[in-house]
């Protein structure tokens, strides 16, 4: 399904040509994030993707760049992860070569305006405490913290105020300069894609930075026992995290873990959803997921729980836990699990724009991409044997972690609930 270029200074070309799809997705995506910043850089790749969006030479100001794809109705956005960032616009198949040309001018030819600067630090400080009143989003930074501590896996993505309020012109190019360059960075197509499109990529991304050595922070921690981070907030409800360190993206166990998952925590008829919703009333959202990076990871469980109750909603999610690491799954929801993560991922990829960003978020961050396929068949693989090693394997009482937001101060009180005497594994 995929085609790959390498362009002769080193940038990837990953194409998905689909004959029949009404519409087409451009993608550039780089393996940079905010893992790679400095402490006096927090935030910064962040911010850059705002200043991508605000002018070049050729589109002075916002609006001409916003303009030309509104003018062509098209999708278009960014998103910062910590350890890429992706820019992309969707539109009808027709436009393809002018939605390369937007890209390839916003992130070659950015002017980085002092003014612009100035009044985006205004923007992204009210998204900075945007973040901070929805506890359901700021709970992740709270466990971050706990399970990275001080460096760049446990910093917020969108930085702190510090540094984007001193941010300038040549902080933004000393982070871009050094990271934005030709081995790092894959432009992807998919849809109807024209070879006037291609074309189009070849030419315009021949002035990108030449390639450099380096890469992000190494992950760094170390725990001896159960962890607790309390962010007090006077609320109505509680939101926490809950979770084990687990491998990472480079992990063989990747899929195993994603079967276990989907079995505990992934849907409406996951373990946790059954247990601590619909039979015992205690939140209103549970789930779990494998937040994995390429070579750390933690396989968490999320809720929103009643403070009146929360002592029972994690007592009862340790006992699923430990449930499920001493019996292993049935035969039945194993088969489920498995045909429930196909599902979702069949359904992922069937439109242009979630099939380039599962080809070239592979690509850029382990440096190859897979073929849809190659995915379901490692699905397929896992077996029942594989999930119970897992699941045994990751829940361990010394290794758990808790963060919580709400009307709480006594961090004893929950480093109880967590020992191993409480729920032993």
């Amino acid at each position: 399904m995929f085609q790959h270029e390498t362009l002769e200074n080193g940038v990837r070309l990953l194409t998905a040509h689909q004959d029949e799809a009404p519409s087409a997705t451009a993608l550039v995506m780089f393996g940079v994030g905010s893992r790679f910043e400095t402490p006096e850089q927090c935030g910064i790749a962040h911010f850059a993707e705002h200043m991508f969006f605000k002018g070049t030479e050729r589109r002075p100001t916002a609006r001409d760049i916003s303009v030309e794809i509104d003018g062509i109705g098209g999708d278009f956005n960014a998103f910062t992860g910590k350890e890429y960032t992706g820019y992309y616009v969707k539109c009808a198949a027709e436009h393809l070569t002018l939605a390369v040309d937007v890209l390839a001018d916003m992130l070659l030819q950015s002017k980085f305006d002092g003014e612009e600067i100035e009044r985006e630090k205004g923007v992204i400080l009210e998204e900075m405490a945007m973040y901070r009143d929805l506890p359901q989003r700021y709970v992740g930074n709270v466990y971050d913290e706990l399970l990275y501590g001080d460096t760049p896996l446990g910093w917020d993505i969108v930085g702190t105020e510090d540094v984007i309020k001193g941010a300038d012109r040549d902080l933004f190019r000393s982070f871009i300069d050094r990271w934005y360059t030709a081995n790092r960075v894959v432009v992807g197509l998919a849809g109807n894609v024209s070879a006037e499109a291609k074309a189009k990529v070849s030419e315009s991304f021949l002035d990108i930075g030449a390639a450099n050595e380096g890469t992000r922070a190494t992950a760094q921690w170390s725990q001896d026992g159960p962890q607790v981070k309390l962010h007090h907030k006077d609320s109505e409800q509680a939101h926490l995290l809950l979770g084990v360190r687990a491998p990472g993206l480079d992990s063989s166990d990747r899929y195993a873990i994603g079967v276990m998952n989907a079995i505990l925590g992934g849907g409406m008829s996951s373990r946790l959803f059954t247990e601590i919703r619909e039979r015992r009333g205690l939140c209103y959202y549970v789930y779990s997921h494998h937040d994995a990076y390429t070579d750390a990871g933690s396989m968490v469980v999320a809720a929103g729980v009643d403070t009146n109750r929360i002592d029972l909603a994690i007592t009862t999610i340790l006992e699923e836990l430990d449930k499920l690491a001493k019996e292993g799954p049935d035969d039945a929801e194993f088969q489920k699990a498995k045909n429930y993560l196909k599902g979702k991922f069949v359904l992922g990829v069937e439109d242009p724009r979630g099939l380039i960003m599962f080809g070239a978020r592979r690509e850029v961050v382990e440096d190859g991409y897979w073929e849809p396929k190659q995915a379901l068949d490692a699905i397929d693989a896992v077996s029942m044997d594989d999930v119970r090693r897992v699941a045994r394997e990751l829940f361990s009482s010394e290794q758990r972690n808790l963060a919580v937001v709400g009307p709480f101060d006594d961090q004893e009180r929950f480093e109880k609930l967590l020992a191993p005497a409480t729920a032993a594994v």
